[in-house]
């Protein structure tokens, strides 16, 4: 079996893997790569690949890095299946279709930027025609229930505890009388989340394709980030700024909001408006209303014997464009959370252009930003950051949490990693930036002497 990587390698965008057995080939991901504007726009249109050979595409779950580029896969020339867990395709046909309907608004709206200075329009890399129609590709497989895709190639999900539907993925490859196991992690979950349930633990692993965010870094601990938010959101409200938090539809924003649900109910923050900006977001909670089975046993709890963890009595979801520009002019202290968290695309972008100004104002980050993007620019402290093209100061608060991020951190990821069965012959360290994930192969190569740990390259082909 060959693997060629293809994206989030060495980086944490963008993935894509394209797996050959014999004649045979199939995806692993089909990411959307975020970053520079012009690298973005280049490496998300053409495929190193033609598409119309691929027998299927294996989904781990609906982060917009992992599946968001279906729709241009479909466009060109995909006709296969896209197989993934019953909550993943729920979450990607909502997050696909918000995907399509940004990339037509943005389009538009650089292209009459563009008009004024005499350019030319852009085009969006897919509409939500092509969005729409891969969703029919997808074939829904619940975890634990092995399914053959190809020739030689059986594909069995189990939790990865990272958002809801995430999946590990594990390939019963069997060719010329030899056969195999051989896992891709996908995006691994801290374990003990307030949502989801624990990654499961995979037996009679071969091979090993791991993910490596946080490879090299360790997160706060999980009791400090609600009394971290708690401070942080009390002090902004009392001189009477907004908190604007940017956060990813799918996961974080559900999170966000079950854990100010907890804080007001304790009376650890006042009530105040808190306002969902997304409709993806606003959609995404009523997938997880749907998905009961992917909760732990303490949110299931609650939902059943306290109230819904995703409302409260202060608490607005906004789909409407409308109503979102209404909070530019609202008075006074309020809590908004708004997508993408990375602020790369969504109404996030507005909110900042219309907060990041005022001195009042606290933009607090709640996860993980890739480099290059306007919230690691933010991140990082730059006095000023570019937004729709144009210079803005940034004089607000800006603090980041990140014991709220759904990656397990580098102590987590190697318990992960110790728990595996099997005999590991070689491992490929994926989804980290450089450092992380150089940092983390190290670590393996620590607790595994003699094992073969390689950190690909963007192209690189690994045989197994």
């Amino acid at each position: 079996m060959n693997v060629r990587f293809l994206g989030a390698t060495r980086t944490t965008t963008g993935s894509m893997y394209l797996v050959e057995v014999g004649n045979r080939s199939m995806l692993l991901e089909c990411g959307l790569f975020q970053g520079r504007r012009d690298e973005s726009l280049e490496r998300n249109r053409d495929f190193p690949f033609d598409p119309a050979t691929l027998d299927c595409v294996v989904l781990s779950h609906a982060h917009i890095d992992h599946c968001g580029n279906l729709p241009n896969l479909r466009k060109r020339g995909f006709t296969g299946n896209v197989y993934s867990t019953f909550a993943t395709r729920d979450l990607a046909s909502i997050m696909l279709a918000d995907s399509a309907h940004i990339q037509e608004y943005d389009a538009k709206f650089v292209s009459k930027r563009r008009a004024k200075k005499g350019l030319p329009p852009v085009e969006p890399l897919y509409g939500l025609r092509d969005a729409e129609q891969v969703i029919r590709q997808f074939v829904a497989i619940d975890y634990d229930r092995p399914i053959p895709v190809m020739e030689g190639v059986t594909v069995t999900f189990r939790d990865a505890g990272h958002i809801l539907g995430s999946a590990q993925v594990v390939l019963d490859v069997t060719e010329e009388g030899r056969s195999f196991r051989y896992l891709f992690s996908g995006d691994i979950g801290r374990g003990g989340d307030e949502i989801l349930r624990d990654p499961q633990v995979v037996e009679g692993v071969d091979f090993l394709q791991i993910e490596s965010t946080y490879g090299g870094r360790l997160h706060g601990k999980r009791g400090d980030s609600n009394e971290t938010m708690a401070e942080a959101v009390c002090e902004t409200i009392e001189r009477g700024g907004k908190v604007i938090i940017p956060a990813f539809s799918v996961g974080r924003t559900q999170l966000v909001v079950y854990t100010l649900h907890q804080l007001t109910l304790e009376g650890r923050i006042p009530e105040v408006p808190i306002f969902v900006d997304s409709p993806l977001s606003v959609n995404a909670t009523e997938v997880f209303r749907l998905h009961p089975e992917c909760f732990n046993e303490g949110i299931y709890q609650f939902l059943q014997e306290t109230a819904n963890p995703f409302g409260m009595e202060h608490l607005t979801y906004i789909r409407q464009v409308k109503r979102s520009m209404e909070l530019n002019e609202m008075k006074g202290a309020a809590i908004i959370i708004s997508s993408s968290g990375m602020c790369e695309a969504g109404r996030i972008r507005h909110h900042l252009a219309n907060h990041i100004g005022n001195a009042n104002n606290l933009v607090l980050f709640v996860g993980y930003c890739a480099m290059n993007t306007l919230g690691s620019r933010i991140v990082a402290g730059d006095e000023s950051v570019r937004i729709f093209g144009d210079p803005y100061k940034v004089r607000a608060q800006v603090k980041s949490i990140d014991s709220f991020s759904g990656h397990a951190d580098r102590d987590e990821l190697l318990a992960y990693f110790k728990a595996l069965g099997g005999d590991i012959k070689k491992i490929c360290v994926i989804h980290g930036e450089e450092e992380q994930s150089l940092s983390f192969a190290e670590l393996l190569r620590e607790e595994r002497p003699g094992v073969d740990v390689i950190v690909p390259e963007l192209g690189k082909k690994v045989t197994f």
